[in-house]
């Protein structure tokens, strides 16, 4: 349910056209970012009940106690729980979740339970982001379709979104770095809980967010960003490799995939790496288009923007980030284990992607909830053709505070048909993502991707 505090903030920011039209916001309404907007487009005021704070500039400094390489230490350990919610007061907070996170109450009624901590706003971003944003505020531009961007670089391409093809488009683009490795894996409990761990290495170069970009550099590259990914275990899958390079107008290219096969020794285009086919070793537990919440193409979809809602999503989630847990002690039956896990009551953008007539896809329906203060998808509702709900993911994000940026520290994505749940990121034992590496175009290439497979 729409709060009318919230749908009145919605109706005022214009937000509720349907179609993806290709007005610019003016002058007048980009004066608004850093003014009673955040630099990114959220409401700067907390609300009215004081349960969600104004933003204040997010974590703006690094604790003490933190050195660069270490997992991040909570900046919030001293919060304390201010509400258990499970099954016996569900129907108290019922205004507060989707529709999938109350599937999960019914799903596991025993197990299941959300810990509400106070709420701290806690998303920040580099000044040349902001900068950025506001700068390309007033000319950037859905192409025809909103099928890509034009007119635009580094920041949110659409800080007050009028459709839901700007806000997705938001998701797609938020900053996360420029040049990052990524160590770690995902583990596809069953339903007793038992799971084998497969372990990926990931390097990602992202074009867009280059301080240096140019909305004519990335017109003329036609990239957003490069990602490679090679399984690192179990034995029988080590070695196999995926690239991707991202378009930025998806239909003058299409997004352009390459596989690299073990028993083969052979690099592969794989234009199927793309909208539903099954993500990488994942038991069909999530779809590629699944991936960081949301990615690639939106064209199967039809995009409304329903407006905005406080919503319990998972937020700050450090403790569930600690390398003093063991992947024993995350991965339970039926979903993570909810003593390390913290939700907040934020404000999100509501979006809602039906599937266009004539095209196929297993979810019929896919309902997100974004949050305003970093333009990452927090929860998504998955639906099938059945209009059933079928799949309920949630990210756990963190303020990776020495780049800085709000990213997921693990995506959880739970079946409700299987009972079983996909977990990406899990990287407690293993090393940090580092942000400080120096990627080069030369390493994104279908021969980089040979020798990564070969190591």
């Amino acid at each position: 349910m729409l709060t009318k505090p919230t749908l009145i903030a919605a109706a005022f920011c214009g937000i509720f056209a349907t179609s993806a039209v290709q007005a610019k916001i003016t002058p007048e309404q980009a004066e608004r970012l850093g003014a009673d907007l955040t630099p990114i487009g959220a409401l700067k005021a907390g609300n009215e009940d004081g349960s969600i704070p104004a933003w204040d500039g997010g974590i703006t400094k690094a604790p003490e106690n933190y050195e660069q390489g270490m997992h991040h230490p909570d900046p919030y350990a001293d919060d304390q729980v201010l509400v258990t919610i499970d099954k016996s007061n569900l129907e108290q907070h019922k205004e507060f979740l989707s529709p999938g996170q109350i599937a999960l109450f019914e799903a596991y009624p025993d197990t299941f339970k959300m810990h509400i901590y106070p709420t701290r706003r806690s998303a920040s971003f580099p000044q040349f982001y902001y900068d950025a944003t506001k700068k390309y505020a007033t000319e950037a531009e859905l192409i025809e379709g909103g099928n890509g961007i034009k007119n635009t670089a580094i920041g949110v391409p659409f800080p007050i979104p009028e459709n839901g093809l700007e806000a997705v488009w938001n998701h797609l683009l938020r900053y996360r770095g420029l040049s990052i490795a990524r160590y770690g894996g995902q583990a596809m409990p069953t339903a007793s809980g038992s799971y084998n761990l497969i372990g990926f290495d990931e390097q990602l170069l992202v074009k867009y967010s280059d301080p240096e970009a140019t909305p004519e550099q990335l017109q003329e590259s036609n990239i957003l960003f490069k990602f490679k990914q090679r399984v690192t275990e179990p034995a029988r899958l080590a070695g196999t490799a995926l690239l991707v390079h991202e378009t930025m107008d998806q239909i003058l290219t299409p997004r352009q995939a390459w596989t690299y096969n073990t028993g083969q020794r052979r690099v592969r285009r794989a234009p199927n790496v793309a909208y539903d086919a099954p993500g990488t070793a994942s038991d069909n537990l999530r779809t590629t288009d699944d991936f960081d919440m949301f990615n690639g193409s939106p064209n199967r979809y039809n995009w409304e923007l329903k407006g905005k809602k406080e919503m319990y999503i998972p937020y700050n989630s450090y403790k569930l980030h600690s390398d003093e847990l063991e992947y024993d002690d995350i991965l339970k039956p039926g979903h993570v284990n909810p003593e390390h896990v913290r939700y907040e009551k934020h404000r999100v953008w509501v979006v809602e992607a039906t599937l266009k007539e004539g095209t196929r896809h297993i979810y019929k329906k896919r309902v997100f909830y974004i949050d305003e203060d970093s333009w990452q998808i927090s929860v998504a509702d998955l639906y099938d053709n059945r209009d059933q709900m079928y799949r309920v993911a949630m990210a756990h994000g963190v303020n990776y505070y020495e780049v800085p940026t709000h990213w997921s520290t693990l995506d959880v994505y739970h079946d409700l048909n299987s009972r079983r749940y996909l977990a990406i990121g899990l990287d407690n034992q293993e090393k940090m993502y580092d942000f400080s590496e120096s990627f080069q175009d030369n390493e994104f290439t279908s021969n980089a991707l040979r020798r990564e497979g070969r190591r």
